[in-house]
């Protein structure tokens, strides 16, 4: 498996992201001519999408799961669908863990017929906004307030799988963390009728690590996100420790990370979703934070999507 962190040309324009201007092209074009060549299949379940333009980090699986409880609260019967991916098992494990109804294979379609034949009322596309094979009903852009877009050019000059201008057949924004009205503006001049929220992430049972000396490591998307998470919530980091994004950990990486954290006599913390990569290993008892998707102005954003399936 290929280990893969962000570059940090990603971040400004540059030298070095210029000089992959070029290959980002390709990019342009194959989003240009990608609908001329693929056909459109149209499910008679509603389809949710739950996707993003920037790679990695925005919070798709936690607003997934959010909306799969909001849905089963007001009597649906949904299910949450995704691609499989060997490398994604940590984020297939979760979701498993935390709702009834999933599906995964190797085509995001096949999902959705099982789905179908399990009676479900409403699909939640995990991820999907570049696949246009599939009719979605109604597309959710997830960003964080810490990268945006980046550089704001597409891969791989910069960290972007498509340009804003996706979001004009989008219905909802979700931006979690900051809010950022500058960014707000420039979506709202791409597209008038589309709907922003903001979301946060919550800690499940704060108070057990609140004050403690941690050593913090994690391999996500964002793990910066997750290291202020904790300081935000009053956990001492007296260190921590970044790894590529969906890291496959070895024991030997754990034993390490274990003894370090012995040695400074400081609590090892992970996140939840690479908790569900390390158990396997026999590392069961190696704590993480469990942490809760929250949407600010719940029941306005609650309202609308209703009103929009």
């Amino acid at each position: 498996m290929i280990k893969f962190k962000k570059p940090n040309f990603w971040k400004n324009i540059n030298l070095v992201s210029l000089f992959f201007l070029p290959f980002s092209l390709i990019t342009l074009l194959f989003n240009k001519f990608k609908p001329l060549i693929i056909n459109q299949h149209k499910f008679e379940i509603p389809i949710i999408c739950v996707g993003n333009i920037y790679v990695g980090g925005t919070g798709k699986t936690p607003l997934s799961i959010y909306i799969y409880n909001l849905l089963k609260k007001k009597k649906f019967k949904p299910a949450i669908v995704r691609k499989y991916y060997s490398s994604h098992l940590d984020e297939i494990n979760l979701t498993k863990n935390k709702v009834k109804h999933f599906f995964s294979s190797n085509r995001r379609s096949l999902s959705i017929l099982k789905a179908e034949q399990n009676k479900n009322s409403v699909v939640i596309l995990d991820d999907g906004l570049q696949d246009l094979s599939i009719k979605k009903d109604l597309n959710i852009v997830c960003f964080n307030s810490v990268d945006l877009i980046g550089n704001g050019l597409l891969l791989p000059a910069g960290p972007l799988r498509n340009n804003l201008n996706v979001i004009k057949d989008c219905q909802f924004i979700i931006i979690n963390g900051k809010k950022n009205i500058t960014f707000e503006k420039k979506l709202k001049l791409i597209s008038n009728n589309i709907k922003i929220y903001q979301s946060k992430y919550e800690i499940k049972k704060v108070k057990k690590y609140k004050g403690k000396k941690i050593l913090a490591f994690a391999g996500i998307g964002n793990s910066e996100n997750f290291f202020s998470l904790l300081k935000k919530n009053g956990m001492r980091i007296k260190d921590k420790i970044s790894f590529p994004d969906h890291y496959q950990y070895t024991k030997k990486d754990i034993r390490d990370l274990i003894l370090k954290a012995k040695e400074k006599k400081l609590n090892l913390i992970t996140t939840e979703k690479d908790y569900f990569r390390i158990k396997h290993l026999g590392f069961n008892k190696i704590e993480y934070i469990s942490i809760n998707l929250k949407i600010i102005k719940n029941q306005s954003f609650e309202n609308e999507l209703l009103k929009s399936l």
